[in-house]
Formats: C-alpha cells, structure tokens, sequence
C-alpha cells in the first residue's frame, strides 16, 4: 500500500523539479509560462490531465528560455518521472525508471561528446521503421500463426 503523501507529494516534487530545471536563467515571457506550468502541476494533484498540460507548459519554458542542455535533460528526466507517478499513483515501475534513466544518460553523452556525422539523420527514418516493426513483431507474427 502506498502512503498518501506519496500519490501527491512526490509527483509534485519532480514537477517543481522540471519546471525549475527547464526555466533556469529564463527571460519574463518564459517565467511567465513556467508559472503556468508550476499552476498546473500543483493542480495535478488532483486533476490528473493538469499534468500533461505541466508538461507542455514546461515545453514552452524551454522553448522561449532556451536553458543549457544539461537543464533540459534534467527537466526530461523529471517530467517521466512527474507524469508517470501522477498516473500511476505514486508508483512507479523500476523498468520505466531505468528507461528513462537510461535515455537521460544517453542524451548526456550526446551532449558532452558531440558527434559531427552529417549522414546521421537520414538513418533516422529507418531506426523508426526498426523499431516500429520490432514493436509490431508479436502482433504480426501471431497473426500468421
């Protein structure tokens, strides 16, 4: 059973966690839209679409602040884990976390040690196609079955 301080508190504290880390050195227009954004994940508590409008929100924080890449890796990383416990009701599942984890870790290292490969993005369609398929793979193979 979980404690009812955690269904609200803790997807609160990673929701002023993103919006902080994405309006980090931000201009007045983008305060303002992180005021929004801290409205709405306080709102979250008890309106569960409250969150993903946080989440937006924190979006167009980063978008008119424009913080360094390290603070928008720590907001991504906070808003998976903001929407999944607001979703979840203050749990979340270990596989979810390290995922995004995971990726928060990747971007790191793309950011730190960039790589200037002109050809990369055109193999971005086929990873997406790859990992559709893979995605589909037990569907579709079930079907033939």
């Amino acid at each position: 059973m979980t404690p009812g301080w955690t269904k609200t508190l803790l997807p609160s504290a990673f929701g002023v966690l993103m919006v902080g880390a994405a309006a980090h050195r931000a201009d007045p227009p983008a305060l303002v839209v992180a005021v929004a954004a801290l409205i709405a994940v306080l709102m979250a508590g008890w309106v569960r679409t409250a969150a993903t409008l946080a989440v937006v929100l924190t979006l167009g924080t980063v978008v008119f602040a424009d913080p360094a890449p390290m603070y928008t890796v720590l907001a991504g990383l906070a808003a998976t884990g903001f929407l999944t416990l607001v979703h979840s009701a203050g749990r979340a599942a270990a596989t979810t976390m390290l995922a995004a984890a995971g990726f928060a870790a990747l971007a790191t290292v793309m950011v730190v040690i960039p790589l200037h490969v002109p050809w990369l993005p055109m193999l971005a369609p086929l990873a997406v196609l790859a990992g559709y398929l893979l995605a589909l793979s037990p569907i579709l193979f079930a079907a033939r079955r």
